[in-house]
C-alpha cells in the first residue's frame, strides 16, 4: 500500500511540474509568433523576435553550475513559477491596454523565456534528486505525456479558442478585437498556470539529499562553462561535428516559423489562407500529436538497434519535412484542411522521429563529462545552432516567396546528407559512440 501511494504521489507531482514547465514554454515557442503576426508585425520582424526568445535556452548552460550549487530546488521552482505568473498577467495588461506594445510585449516574453530556462534546469535537477535513475526511466513516459498534452492544450486548443473569441467579440476595429481575444487567452493561460503553481506548492517535497547551498559567483560559473567549451573545442573533429549538426537542423530551423507564415498567408500571396483556429488544429493539435509519436518511436528504435544501424534511417526523415511544404506550395491545398492536416502530421512525425539522432552528435562533442547528464547540454546545443537561421528565415521567405523558399529549404537537405556522409567516414562518428 505504501509503495502504491508513493507511486501515485510521484505521478501527480511529475504531471503538474511538467505541465507548469510546458505552458509558458509553449507561449514563447509557438504562441508568441502568432501574437506578433496578429498585432500587425511583418514576417521578417516576427521571425526575428520569436527567434530571440530561444536565446535563454541556448545560454542556460552558463548558469547550470550556479543553479546546482544554490540547491533549494523546490523553493526556487516556486519562485520561478510565481515570477512567470506575474509576467503572464503583465502580458495580459500590455496586450489589452498598451498601444504600440511590441517592444514591451517582447521584453515581457523574453523575461518569461529566461524564467522558463531556469525552471527547466531546476525541474531536471529536482527530478534527479527525487528519483533514482531506474525510477526516472519508469516515469519518463508520464513526464513526456504530460508535456505533450500541455502543449496540445496551450498551442492547439487555446489557439482555436482565440479564433472563436475573435468571432464573438465585435469591437470597433479589427486590432481591438484581436487584442481582446488574445488578452482573454492569456488570462486563461495565467489562470491555469496559477492552479498548477498552487498544486506544486502542495505536491512537491524537499529532496532528501543534494539540497544544500554552496556559494558560487556568476563569474566563476561562466568561467567554468567557458573552460568546458574550450575543452570540447579542442577535441578532435568537434568543430566539424557542430557544423554537421547545424546543417542537419538547418532545413527544420528555416521552416520552424515560415510554415506558420505559409499557412496564414493569403492565397494570392502564395499561402494557404488558413485561419488562426486552422493553425491551432493542424499545427498545434495534429502536428504536436505526430511530433510526440515520432519522438517516442524514434527513441525506442534508437535504443533497440543503436546509432550505427539507425543513423541514416533518422537523418533522412529529419530533413524531409520541408519537402512536404514544398509540395504544398507548388500545389496549394487552399480550403482543403484534410490535406493540410495530413501534410502537417507527416512533417512533424518526421521531425520528432529524426530529432532523436541529434543525441549522437551531442554525446560525441561532450565526451564522458556529460554522458550521464546529456539533457543539460542537449537543449542549449539544439537551440544554439537553430537561432540564426530561425531569425533570418522571415527575411529569406519574404525575399524569395513561399514556392522558391521551400525549394531552397528542401535543397539544404541534400547538402546535409553529403556533409554527413563525408564526416561519418572521416570522424568515425558512429564507432566512437558505440564503443
Amino acid at each position: 500500500m505504501v509503495v502504491k501511494t508513493k507511486k501515485r504521489a510521484n505521478l501527480f507531482w511529475i504531471t503538474t511540474l511538467s505541465a507548469a514547465e510546458e505552458i509558458p514554454t509553449a507561449v514563447i515557442t509557438y504562441v508568441a509568433l502568432l501574437m506578433f503576426l496578429q498585432f500587425g508585425n511583418s514576417m521578417v520582424m516576427s521571425a526575428f523576435y520569436s527567434a530571440c526568445l530561444f536565446l535563454p535556452f541556448a545560454l542556460r548552460s552558463f548558469v547550470r553550475s550556479k543553479v546546482r550549487s544554490a540547491g533549494n530546488f523546490k523553493q526556487n521552482i516556486h519562485i520561478a513559477e510565481c515570477c512567470m505568473f506575474i509576467l503572464l498577467i503583465l502580458m495580459v495588461l500590455t496586450i489589452k491596454y498598451v498601444h504600440n506594445n511590441l517592444w514591451l510585449l517582447f521584453a515581457l516574453m523574453f523575461l518569461v523565456a529566461c524564467f522558463c530556462a531556469w525552471h527547466d534546469l531546476l525541474g531536471r535537477m529536482y527530478y534527479d534528486r527525487m528519483l533514482y535513475p531506474r525510477q526516472q526511466k519508469i516515469y519518463n513516459k508520464t513526464k513526456i505525456f504530460a508535456a505533450q498534452t500541455t502543449i496540445i492544450l496551450t498551442y492547439g486548443v487555446l489557439i482555436m479558442f482565440v479564433g472563436f473569441l475573435e468571432v464573438v467579440f465585435r469591437m470597433p476595429t479589427e486590432i481591438q478585437t484581436k487584442r481582446l481575444a488574445w488578452a482573454m487567452e492569456c488570462y486563461i493561460i495565467a489562470g491555469v498556470f496559477l492552479v498548477l503553481f498552487f498544486l506544486n506548492i502542495y505536491l512537491l517535497k524537499n529532496p532528501s539529499i543534494g539540497n544544500t547551498y554552496r556559494y558560487q559567483s556568476m563569474a566563476t560559473t561562466v568561467q567554468n562553462e567557458i573552460r568546458i567549451l574550450e575543452r570540447i573545442r579542442q577535441k578532435q573533429y568537434s568543430i566539424q561535428i557542430i557544423v554537421a549538426l547545424f546543417f542537419l537542423l538547418l532545413p527544420q530551423a528555416l521552416m520552424f516559423f515560415t510554415r506558420v507564415f505559409f499557412l496564414l498567408a493569403r492565397a494570392e500571396d502564395g499561402g494557404l489562407d488558413c485561419s488562426i483556429p486552422d493553425v491551432g488544429f493542424a499545427q498545434g493539435t495534429i502536428g504536436v500529436i505526430a511530433f510526440g509519436i515520432g519522438l517516442f518511436a524514434g527513441r525506442q528504435l534508437l535504443g533497440k538497434y543503436g546509432a550505427e544501424k539507425m543513423f541514416w534511417w533518422m537523418v533522412v526523415p529529419l530533413t524531409l519535412s520541408p519537402t512536404l511544404y514544398m509540395l504544398m506550395s507548388q500545389n496549394p491545398y487552399v480550403g482543403n484542411m484534410f490535406a493540410v492536416c495530413v501534410m502537417c502530421f507527416f512533417a512533424q512525425l518526421f521531425f520528432g522521429y529524426g530529432l532523436n539522432i541529434c543525441t549522437v552528435f551531442i554525446r560525441f562533442i561532450s565526451g564522458e563529462r556529460y554522458r550521464n547528464s546529456i539533457g543539460y547540454l542537449y537543449i542549449p546545443s539544439i537551440a544554439g545552432v537553430m537561432i540564426i537561421p530561425m531569425s533570418l528565415s522571415g527575411l529569406l521567405c519574404a525575399t524569395l516567396g513561399f514556392q522558391l523558399f521551400f525549394i531552397v529549404d528542401a535543397a539544404f537537405a541534400i547538402v546535409a546528407w553529403i556533409l554527413l556522409f563525408i564526416l561519418s567516414i572521416k570522424t568515425k562518428l558512429l564507432d566512437s559512440l558505440n564503443s
